[in-house]
């Protein structure tokens, strides 16, 4: 799940990327290899079967369910239920399979989340439209705006960027509908339009009367209400891509930039223009086990005129799967404008690819409301992990990651597929 019961743009599923284009051809280049891996369904059949053989790869289509398990410092532990649908439309064979996908889960610390979300790719591949409907109801942790390391300013000041990382709690609900329509130009490169629609509710702090704490700060100063929000605006991107697989790459690039004007004409709260950037880039170490994988991931949010909510303010786990910033809660570092780093290495520890491994080091800068800039302070996070194999096909991996940041935060992220 992430980290998008918060309220994220994009819930993390599905891949909604263009770059699933790939995906068909990387399964038949990989069949060999697929075929000498053991995953959670070969453990399920012997148990059942124990006389049973692995099966090789196998591309299945119409519905699939499964529990929808994840844990991390943010959300506490979730328990719900998924389900995936595929199906091709049109009779090109190039042509890639339409999902779409629906889930509901609770969790601990009182999130409810349901999700609606498509992925539909038009005969030949030529257009891509991609979607997603969100209602929740959100438990929000909040430590403050900037990088922790603010410098002078005034009472109000020192409370929003907050260098003592005082935990508030921000409860509310949440809703979204997104809809993008992507246009293959030419061989991995696609333009895309769309719109976004962000509206906050019942925005409160219950475990407090302070009047000083960040969100009313920020809200009191940039004119927004303290109860409600809304960031609704027009989406263009520009995507390019070579990743051999979407839900975990052994090569390939993966770019992404977009612009994001929220319109008051279309119910925002204020006029913005945001300008997000997405890079990926994956080095596999070996022909014969390809799944040793260096990645490396850089994910930037920078507001170029107008105001965002507080809320709406990008930074930690703030990116569309809500999985930067291991080692740190969701928003735990925000800022008008953001940058988060990470390298992490990927390697089998089983013959038979069942259990694996990463280790991974990551950074993150932001500015605040006094003079400090973006890449002026760094924070540093970092863990490691073990990897399940949970679908040989297409590459889908139970993960489990410990990771530790300053500040004494560390905490124990579960959930499917790689962070990036």
């Amino acid at each position: 799940m992430g980290n998008s019961a918060f309220g994220q743009d994009l819930p993390p599923v599905d891949s909604l990327k263009a770059d699933s284009l790939r995906n068909s051809a990387s399964m038949d280049k990989n069949k060999q290899n697929n075929v000498e891996q053991y995953d959670v369904a070969d453990l399920i059949r012997q148990i059942i079967h124990p006389h049973s053989q692995p099966v090789g790869l196998k591309v299945k289509s119409g519905i699939t369910y499964m529990p929808n398990v994840a844990y991390n410092p943010s959300i506490g532990a979730q328990i719900g239920i998924k389900a995936v649908a595929g199906k091709k439309l049109g009779g090109e064979e190039s042509t890639l399979m339409s999902v779409a996908a629906t889930s509901a889960s609770i969790t601990t610390k009182g999130i409810i989340y349901f999700y609606l979300s498509h992925n539909v790719f038009t005969p030949g591949n030529q257009w891509n439209l991609q979607g997603s409907l969100v209602a929740a109801k959100t438990v929000t942790p909040d430590f403050g705006m900037g990088i922790g390391e603010a410098k002078g300013g005034s009472e109000e000041d020192q409370a929003l960027t907050n260098n003592d990382r005082t935990p508030y709690v921000l409860h509310g609900q949440f809703y979204n509908f997104r809809e993008k329509v992507y246009r293959q130009i030419k061989d991995n490169l696609f333009v895309g339009a769309g719109v976004t629609f962000d509206i906050r509710r019942k925005i409160e702090n219950r475990l407090t009367d302070e009047e000083l704490t960040p969100y009313n700060i920020y809200s009191d100063r940039y004119g927004f209400e303290r109860d409600h929000s809304s960031s609704n605006g027009l989406l263009f991107s520009i995507q390019y891509t070579t990743r051999d697989n979407q839900n975990r790459a052994y090569n390939g690039i993966y770019a992404d930039a977009g612009v994001r004007m929220n319109q008051s004409w279309m119910g925002s709260s204020k006029n913005a223009v945001q300008i997000t950037t997405d890079f990926r880039k994956y080095w596999s170490l070996s022909h014969r086990n390809p799944e040793h994988v260096i990645a490396f991931w850089n994910y930037g949010s920078y507001l170029i005129s107008g105001a965002l909510p507080y809320l709406e303010l990008p930074g930690t786990g703030k990116d569309p799967s809500g999985r930067s910033g291991r080692g740190y809660t969701i928003a735990y570092f925000k800022g008008t404008k953001f940058f988060s780093s990470e390298v992490e290495y990927r390697f089998p520890i089983t013959k038979n690819k069942f259990i694996g491994g990463v280790a991974f080091v990551n950074v993150q800068s932001a500015n605040d409301d006094l003079q400090t800039r973006l890449f002026d302070y760094w924070q540093p996070g970092g863990g490691a992990g073990l990897r399940v194999l949970f679908n040989k096909a297409t590459r889908t991996n139970l993960c489990i990651d410990y990771a530790i940041g300053k500040y004494g935060k560390r905490g124990l992220f579960l959930g499917l597929n790689e962070s990036f």
